[in-house]
């Protein structure tokens, strides 16, 4: 749905357990219309929308995708982004580091993004641009004692996306529609903060990339790289680039002076508390934290000190013994809570962080698609646990207040 002039706000699907296409579509049927009643009933409502494999090949066969042209149109709804990180089963079981197998140095991998591709450009609205949000290459543990087996990797994904690219500029000189890739950095990923992001694009896609999709295309390097710029860009998660401690703007400039572009902003939140100086306050705190150190996915915690050092752990459950010790004043925790709470009991969130996002985005259209993306609803502590419908849509509501106050405000001081 619109919520200012082209900005597009849509909330991921991955929240819904289902891998394959029946359970997809019966969550949407489920779901979706019943949002749209609540949010926008008399305007389009965008879909952002989370497939498997499994399901990204059973919704290509026998008229499974026309049925869902069809089903869309008639509902008045739309798809313009999809989830592609993710390649298998994302709930109620044991995730952890299998969220980046396959990773992008893999042709299942490949081929998985060609079908989601396939699928984006035959449901994507011919007036705005599309993307697929994907992982940040892989995951930096399982190379940090080969770097022979890292650069392969670097390599071997950059080739892999450069074959991504010549599709999508194939699919926009027959049809016309602008279709992207979306790297999503997130902690201990291959590319986890800015910084990595300009490099992985300077020196190794751009390159390596750049001189495979000349050859495919037969066309320069400069011309290649172009479209490489044009064709992979960033999902920007305000969760992870907050547990990062990385400020929106020093990261939007950042990605500007290089050429890279957003193609997506995934809004969630992140968990974060303040050290307190008294021990017995440090031992609330841990047992506060022990209910989301859950067994599904990973909850990377960096914790940073009074001097600006980063202490960084792989999980929460890791960090935990810790955090009576270390010499830290902060912990951001890679768990994404409801955007619409900003305390809890003796924890806090990276609220603030989506609200600057916002702010920037009123001054600076960096990208077109918001996608909110707290997908922790099942694994929640029982106290943090709503309605899952209402819950959705007082994500909705909370985004489109606050991007209503901003508006507001900003025509006060016009006047």
């Amino acid at each position: 749905m619109k919520i200012d002039r082209n900005l597009h706000l849509t909330y991921c699907t991955n929240i819904h357990p289902g891998e394959g296409w029946n359970q997809v579509f019966a969550n949407l049927q489920r779901y979706v219309p019943a949002l749209k009643q609540r949010l926008a009933p008399t305007k389009p409502f965008g879909i952002g929308l989370r497939l498997a494999d499994v399901a990204a090949r059973e919704l290509l066969a026998d008229n499974n995708l026309i049925e869902l042209r069809s089903w869309l149109r008639d509902r008045n709804l739309y798809v313009f982004t999809l989830n592609g990180f993710p390649f298998g089963e994302f709930h109620h079981q044991v995730v952890k580091d299998r969220v980046y197998a396959p990773d992008w140095s893999r042709l299942e991998r490949l081929n998985y993004t060609l079908r989601l591709i396939r699928i984006l450009a035959e449901l994507l609205p011919d007036e705005i641009d599309g993307g697929i949000s994907t992982l940040p290459l892989s995951y930096k543990p399982w190379f940090e004692q080969n770097s022979t087996t890292r650069a392969f990797v670097y390599s071997t994904a950059s080739i892999h996306i450069a074959q991504v690219v010549a599709e999508m500029v194939r699919i926009r000189a027959e049809t016309g529609k602008l279709l992207h890739l979306d790297l999503e950095p997130e902690p201990d990923g291959l590319i986890e903060n800015s910084a990595e992001v300009v490099d992985y694009f300077q020196t190794k896609l751009l390159p390596i990339g750049g001189r495979y999709l000349a050859h495919q295309l037969g066309i320069s390097q400069t011309a290649a790289e172009t479209h490489l710029l044009e064709h992979v860009r960033v999902c920007y998660d305000t969760c992870h680039f907050a547990v990062e401690y990385e400020e929106p703007a020093t990261v939007f400039s950042r990605f500007r002076a290089a050429g890279i572009q957003v193609g997506k902003i995934q809004l969630s939140s992140a968990l974060k508390l303040i050290v307190p100086e008294q021990t017995e306050q440090r031992r609330q705190l841990v047992e506060r934290l022990h209910p989301f150190a859950e067994s599904t996915y990973l909850h990377q915690a960096i914790a940073c000190d009074r001097n600006g050092k980063l202490y960084r752990y792989s999980d929460l459950a890791v960090a935990l013994p810790d955090l009576e010790q270390i010499p830290a004043c902060e912990w951001r925790i890679h768990f994404h809570v409801p955007i619409f709470i900003r305390d809890y009991q003796f924890l806090q969130s990276t609220q603030d962080h989506i609200q600057t996002v916002l702010e920037l985005l009123q001054r600076d259209r960096i990208c077109n698609c918001l996608e909110i993306e707290t997908y922790t609803w099942d694994v929640l502590p029982e106290d943090m646990k709503l309605d899952l419908v209402s819950s959705i849509q007082r994500e909705y509501e909370s985004v489109i207040n606050y991007q209503s106050s901003i508006i507001s405000d900003r025509l006060l001081v016009a006047n």
